[in-house]
């Protein structure tokens, strides 16, 4: 029997020791981390043996092949060990992606717009009656779902570090939106690597499969030029012009696959506002095309959808200054498109763990918006290097102590902005926890 050994036990690694298990493996489940109850108890009734706080070398090191969680890194020991002894490491994609059968997989990957695009393609197809889900870095595991509850569609967000450990995974439908600077810690802070890593998603696709990308990044044009795809081509852009498969004219949203079955609707009528949500709206609508949906209901579902949390999320208004709670923005480019969707003076909360960082990006907007700067983070050295003398900034320790000081520098008609360019690991749990936090401070306000 094959033994195949899951290295960490969150929601990836849990869902693939299921679907392992019942496609016949024997099956180990090791975290260097404490494993959350909730995950326990899913092992214990699957019979599925565990450890946690340790990796026991003897039991990862015999195995046939090894399905690590993205949150590990490269350098990480075991990853070494089994590296040098020749073992073949996959994600969880790679895994459940062998037994998704004939259901289509719609996969999204770029820098920054993946999570608002990928909720927003399940939004249209799920609200037309398909039998879609939401898989990958949002919603339950695709092993999880394959294992225990199978789809006809799969809408898959997928990060760097998921697509680093896929071979032989095609994409029925991949999105590219953009790539720019991010995880460089983990990528020998070398940007064509992290590039590479986001253009996996094209590999293996035929020309059954539809690549859909933004023609507006030059590193994405780039790198197609580089490469001998198979897929279907189908790009979208700011303005009209010849073999687009979706733009923007004027204030018009107009996808333009089918010159018979143009779909054309006012751009204010899209529920979700801003150049970058036009982008996600029209790989979104594309997909959705492609997957055989009618332009009513397309227009309908774009028309109605309401956002992401932390993602640009209006909290309150306090004193006629309003908070905004983008706690997503975990890299520079996110807070690029924050900082150009406001409409009002800024007092911008920045900071956290910084993954190699270069904020030249957002200068320009930074002098032009931003009245204020507040670091939130334990080592704002960096921060203080390149903002001191350009804006009025200080430091806070605590989410109640940032939103304080935000409150203080605001006139009326401003906006506290959330946008932290930086990864939440060294005050908070995670970005979702940072977003709720903050949410819970303004109300208190």
């Amino acid at each position: 029997m094959k033994r195949i050994v899951v290295l960490g036990a969150g929601e990836s690694g849990v869902g693939s020791a299921i679907l392992a298990l019942k496609k016949g493996f024997e099956v180990f489940v090791s975290d260097s981390s404490a494993i959350k109850d909730k995950y326990k108890e899913e092992m214990d009734k699957y019979q599925i043996q565990y450890e946690e706080k340790q990796h026991t070398e003897e039991k990862i090191l015999n195995a046939d092949e090894i399905i690590k969680s993205p949150g590990i890194p490269e350098k990480a020991p075991i990853i070494q060990k089994l590296r040098a002894k020749g073992t073949h490491i996959i994600s969880e994609i790679e895994f459940a992606g062998r037994y998704t059968g004939d259901s289509v997989k719609i996969c999204i990957t770029g820098s920054n717009g993946k999570t608002t695009t990928t909720t927003l393609i399940h939004h249209i197809l799920t609200q037309a009656g398909l039998d879609a889900s939401l898989a990958g870095n949002v919603g339950f595991s695709l092993a999880r779902q394959v294992a225990i509850e199978p789809h006809k569609y799969y809408v898959i967000e997928l990060s760097s570090f998921q697509l680093d450990g896929m071979y032989d995974f095609e994409a029925n439908i991949a999105i590219l939106l953009n790539i720019t600077p991010d995880h460089l810690d983990r990528y020998e802070y070398k940007f064509q690597n992290y590039i590479d890593a986001k253009m996996r998603i094209v590999q293996n696709m035929t020309p059954d499969d539809c690549f859909i990308y933004w023609t507006g990044d030059p590193i994405v044009e780039k790198e197609i030029a580089k490469r001998d795809i198979k897929a279907r081509m189908l790009p979208f852009g700011d303005a009209p012009k010849e073999g687009l498969a979706a733009y923007l004219n004027g204030d018009k949203y107009i996808i333009d696959i089918n010159k018979n079955d143009r779909l054309e609707m006012d751009e204010e009528k899209i529920g979700i506002q801003g150049k970058h949500n036009m982008y996600n709206s029209m790989a979104a609508g594309v997909a959705s095309y492609v997957s055989g949906i009618s332009n009513d209901k397309i227009r309908q579902a774009l028309s109605n959808f309401q956002g992401v949390e932390h993602r640009l999320e209006s909290v309150a208004k306090v004193r006629n200054v309003l908070f905004v709670n983008d706690s997503k923005a975990t890299n520079v480019n996110s807070t690029w498109y924050a900082l150009q969707s406001m409409k009002t003076p800024v007092v911008l909360i920045l900071g956290g763990k910084d993954k190699g960082n270069d904020y030249t990006e957002i200068e320009e907007l930074v002098k032009e918006k931003v009245r204020a700067l507040v670091f939130l983070g334990v080592d704002n050295d960096k921060l203080h290097k390149f903002f001191d003398g350009m804006k009025p900034n200080c430091d806070a320790r605590s989410m109640k102590e940032a939103v304080d000081k935000s409150f203080q520098y605001a006139e009326k008609g401003d906006t506290v902005l959330l946008s932290p360019c930086c990864a939440s690991f060294d005050l908070f749990n995670s970005y979702e926890d940072r977003g709720e936090q903050f949410k819970q401070v303004v109300k208190d306000l």
